[in-house]
């Protein structure tokens, strides 16, 4: 199937498919979701110096809800500001100066993090803002007044919400339910016959990658090899924090000379794998005629570069 960032940036943004997004806010939100607009984003340019790391959109559910849905590739260690940025942001917009704060929108922010973000062992988390009494413990809760004004029973409902998908968390062999389908395609770009998560058909039937046209094939193969040098640069960096945190344990006590040397010559031949790594995937979407140009936006090749591997 296509990736699901290449269809958030291409053909979600069409109502014609917005069954598709409603399915996944569905499973996550567990309540039936009908989205009435997508707007546009930062993240959903698609010109050629686009490398893809974050695609985001902003989708109208429901009447009067927001949802932020973002994706994102690179490590951003203030990510967690960023999702109370963005939920801000939004809120701002959608009211104007004078409007009763009754009329504040209700927002999600939904993140789907292909990075290690924050520590714990779960790869779906949610937040919610809540009041809890600091002798009591009990929660602030709304009065019967405010739950008729608001149409909202719990004082949560009124504030943001915050859900956060650990792709790299998820264990593709434990499908638990309906929700783990769509993290399963989100980490895989795979769906399985007999998943049957809510807007799964339309999956299947508008991103099959064989209706792409040639030239969308052309450009979606130099975006994955993109995404895929991005992830393999993630994970030699998480595999390497792992390496190096047990090789400083067993390093204790011997010469530092020697250890350094260790350090030194591991990362000279990691550096020429990646090299070797990027030479290959260059060598494969010249093959496909992509212009030397989206070759070296894709691999960080050089222009020159890839001109030697064509004389070659």
């Amino acid at each position: 199937m296509i990736s699901f960032d290449w269809a958030m940036k291409n053909q979600l943004r069409n109502k014609a498919n917005f069954e598709i997004l409603e399915g996944f806010l569905s499973e996550l939100l567990r309540r039936k979701i009908v989205i009435q607009h997508i707007g546009e984003s930062e993240g959903n340019k698609t010109d050629k110096d686009d490398k893809t790391n974050r695609v985001d959109i902003l989708v109208e559910a429901d009447g009067k809800e927001l949802v932020i849905i973002e994706l994102q590739y690179d490590v951003e260690y203030d990510y967690f500001q960023r999702m109370l940025y963005g939920v801000s942001k939004s809120i701002m917009e959608y009211i104007a100066t004078g409007d009763p704060y009754s009329d504040v929108r209700k927002v999600y922010s939904v993140n789907i993090v292909y990075f290690n973000l924050g520590s714990g062992d779960d790869y779906v988390y949610h937040g919610t803002t809540t009041f809890k009494g600091l002798h009591t413990k009990n929660e602030l809760q709304l009065t019967d007044a405010q739950k008729k004004m608001y149409a909202q029973k719990h004082v949560p409902d009124l504030y943001p919400e915050y859900y956060l998908i650990k792709v790299r968390k998820f264990n593709k062999k434990q499908i638990k339910d309906t929700l783990d389908e769509w993290i399963y395609y989100f980490k895989t770009s795979q769906v399985k016959d007999d998943f049957t998560a809510q807007g799964m058909n339309k999956v299947r039937e508008v991103l099959a990658f064989e209706i792409l046209t040639d030239e969308e094939r052309k450009d979606y193969w130099a975006k994955i090899e993109a995404k895929r040098i991005r992830d393999n640069e993630l994970e030699s960096s998480f595999m390497d924090g792992e390496a190096k945190g047990r090789a400083k344990g067993k390093a204790e006590g011997k010469a530092e000379g020697k250890a350094e040397g260790k350090a030194e010559g591991k990362a000279e031949g990691k550096a020429e794998g990646r090299v070797e790594e990027k030479i290959a995937i260059a060598k494969n979407l010249l093959k496909l005629n992509i212009s030397i140009e989206d070759i070296a936006n894709s691999t960080g090749l050089t222009k020159d570069e890839i001109e030697n591997i064509i004389n070659k």
